[in-house]
C-alpha cells in the first residue's frame, strides 16, 4: 500500500520565522570560540583553466565533493589545466610542494558544471575520480589498490591511476549524468551520488562500491507530482541537495531545495524557480529515507520515491520569488545535528526578484539553518552579507563551533555556546584576489583541524589565472 502524500497548499511569502533563541547542543560550554589563523598558502597551478559558465568556475563550484580532500596525512587536489587537461595532485600535510599527475582526460565543454569529484574507497585504499559531466555521459578513474594506504611509500605517477572509463567498472548509470559526490559509509564502502535527468525534471540516485563491484542501488527522489504556488503550478522538477552527509552515528543526513520546471511559478521570469528548504535522512545507508518525523517518506530503487507532495519535508518554507539558492551546503555537529547554510532575498528588500544574480549580488543574504537538540529547527541570518550571486560553504570544529566560507574567501564564524547567535567576521579574504565560490577540504577540519580552501584568481574572458590553497588554523 501506497502511504498517504500530503499536497503543499502553496509555499510561504518569504521564510517563516523560526525561534532563535536557546543553545544549540553544544555540549563544550567552556570550550574556545571560532577562530582562523592563517598558517600557509601554496600554488596549485600558475595557469588553471578559466572560464565563467553559470556564474561561476568548473575548477572551484560548491557541489565538488570533493575538488579536495585529505587521506592519511596526504591532502589530493583535482582541477583542469589551462590545456583542459584533468589533473590529480598530492603533498604531505603541511608541505607547501605539491606534485602533480595527469588523469588520462581533457575537458569536452565549457561548463561549469563538469567539475572533477574525487573519493576514498577505504575497503582497499583506491582514489575514484569522477569528471566532465552535465546531463550527459561522465568519465571515471579508478586508482590502484593501495595508493592511498601508503602514500609516502607509493610512486605517484600516471601508471597508479587507471585509464579512463565511461562507465563504473562497466556498469552504466544513465545517459543524463549530473553532480557526482563522493561519500564513504560507516563501514568502509564508498558511495556516488548524482543526479539522473535535468534541470527542472530529475531524480537522485546513488551507486555503491563495496571494494570490487559497484552497483547502481536506484533513485530516490521523485521527478513527478504537482506544486502550486500564488502564480501558477509545475508538474516537474528535481531535488537539488545542499549536501549528502554521514554524521558520527552512521546517519545520511541531506538537505535540498526543490526547481520546479515551469517558470509559472514564479512572479518574474528572471527569478528562480527554487523553492523551500527540505529535509530526510537515512539509517540505512539510502535505502530508506525518513522525515524529520521520522515517517519513512521514500524507498531507492522503487516506485515510491520523495516527492514535493510528501508531508513533513519542508523545514524552511519560501516560495519561488526570492531567489533561493541550490546546492549551498550542510554538515553535522558532533552530536550528530544537521546544519545548513541556505541563501535568497528576504523579503525586506521585496517580494519578487526580477534577475537572479543582480538581486542576490545586492540584496542576497545568508542564513544557518540548524535542528537543536530539543529537535526544534532554528534559523539566524548571519551579518555578513555574500555581496555575490554565488554560494556559501559551510564547515563545523571539533568544538561544534560554526564557519561559512563565503565567495572571495571571506571566513565568518559562530560560536556553539551562543546558540549560534554571534556571528561575525573572522577573516575579510584581502590579498586572495578570490573569483567567487571556493572548494573546501571536509575531511582535513576533521584529520588535523586545520580549513583548507582552493581557489581561483579572477581574470577575465578565458585568460588562465592561478589556482592556490590557503590553509587556516582552526581552535585547539
Amino acid at each position: 500500500m501506497m502511504r498517504r502524500r500530503t499536497l503543499l497548499a502553496g509555499a510561504l511569502m518569504g521564510a517563516v520565522a523560526i525561534p532563535a533563541t536557546g543553545l544549540t547542543g553544544s555540549a563544550h560550554a567552556a570550550t574556545p570560540g571560532p577562530s582562523v589563523t592563517k598558517s600557509g598558502t601554496s600554488q596549485l597551478d600558475a595557469r588553471a583553466l578559466f572560464f565563467v559558465s553559470y556564474d561561476g568556475l568548473v575548477n572551484n563550484n560548491s557541489f565538488q565533493k570533493n575538488g579536495l580532500l585529505t587521506y592519511k596525512g596526504y591532502q589530493y587536489a583535482a582541477w583542469y589545466t589551462s590545456d583542459r587537461n584533468a589533473v590529480v595532485a598530492r603533498r604531505a600535510a603541511g608541505s607547501t610542494t605539491w606534485s602533480t599527475i595527469r588523469a588520462g582526460h581533457t575537458l569536452k565543454a565549457d561548463d561549469s558544471h563538469n567539475v572533477i569529484s574525487m573519493g576514498v574507497s577505504r575497503s582497499d585504499g583506491r582514489l575514484h575520480l569522477n569528471m566532465d559531466s552535465h546531463s550527459n555521459g561522465f568519465t571515471y578513474v579508478k586508482s590502484v589498490a593501495g595508493l592511498l594506504d601508503n602514500p609516502a611509500g607509493t610512486a605517484w605517477n600516471t601508471a597508479v591511476l587507471g585509464a579512463p572509463q565511461s562507465t563504473l567498472d562497466g556498469l552504466a548509470l544513465t545517459s543524463q549524468f549530473t553532480y557526482p559526490q563522493f561519500l564513504s559509509t560507516p563501514d568502509g564502502r564508498l558511495q556516488l551520488s548524482y543526479r539522473a535527468g535535468v534541470s527542472g525534471n530529475g531524480r537522485n540516485a546513488l551507486a555503491e562500491y563495496n571494494g570490487g563491484t559497484w552497483t547502481n542501488l536506484g533513485e530516490w527522489s521523485s521527478s513527478t507530482g504537482t506544486y502550486t504556488s500564488e502564480h501558477g503550478s509545475s508538474g516537474a522538477r528535481n531535488m537539488y541537495l545542499h549536501g549528502i552527509d554521514y554524521d558520527t552515528n552512521g546517519r545520511l543526513h541531506s538537505f535540498f531545495t526543490w526547481r520546479e520546471q515551469s517558470g509559472s511559478v514564479m512572479c518574474s521570469g528572471g527569478g528562480l524557480t527554487n523553492h523551500d528548504t527540505g529535509y530526510v535522512y537515512s539509517d540505512d545507508r539510502g535505502r530508506t529515507w525518513r522525515n524529520n518525523a521520522g515517517n519513512v517518506v521514500g524507498t531507492t530503487g522503487t516506485s515510491d520515491l520523495v516527492a514535493v507532495t510528501d508531508a513533513g519535508l519542508v523545514v524552511d518554507p519560501l516560495n519561488p520569488d526570492h531567489s533561493l539558492m541550490n546546492q549551498e551546503s550542510q554538515s553535522t555537529d558532533s552530536a550528530g545535528r544537521p546544519h545548513a547554510l541556505i541563501s535568497y532575498v528576504p523579503g525586506r528588500f521585496g517580494q519578487c526578484t526580477t534577475s537572479y544574480a543582480a538581486d542576490r549580488t545586492a540584496n542576497g543574504r545568508v542564513f544557518h539553518v540548524r535542528r537543536n537538540a530539543s529537535g526544534t529547527w532554528q534559523k539566524t541570518e548571519l551579518p555578513v552579507a555574500p555581496a555575490s550571486s554565488q554560494r556559501t560553504k559551510l564547515v563545523l570544529d571539533k568544538y561544534d563551533n560554526a564557519y561559512a566560507v563565503l565567495p572571495y574567501g571571506r571566513i565568518a564564524g559562530a560560536s556553539a555556546s551562543s546558540g549560534y547567535t554571534d556571528w561575525k567576521l573572522l577573516y575579510d579574504g584581502s590579498g586572495l584576489n578570490a573569483f567567487g565560490e571556493v572548494v573546501i577540504d571536509e575531511l582535513r577540519v576533521k584529520a588535523d583541524n586545520v580549513l583548507s580552501v582552493m581557489y581561483q584568481e579572477k581574470s577575465t574572458g578565458t585568460t588562465p589565472s592561478a589556482l592556490h590553497v590557503v590553509d587556516f588554523k582552526l581552535p585547539a
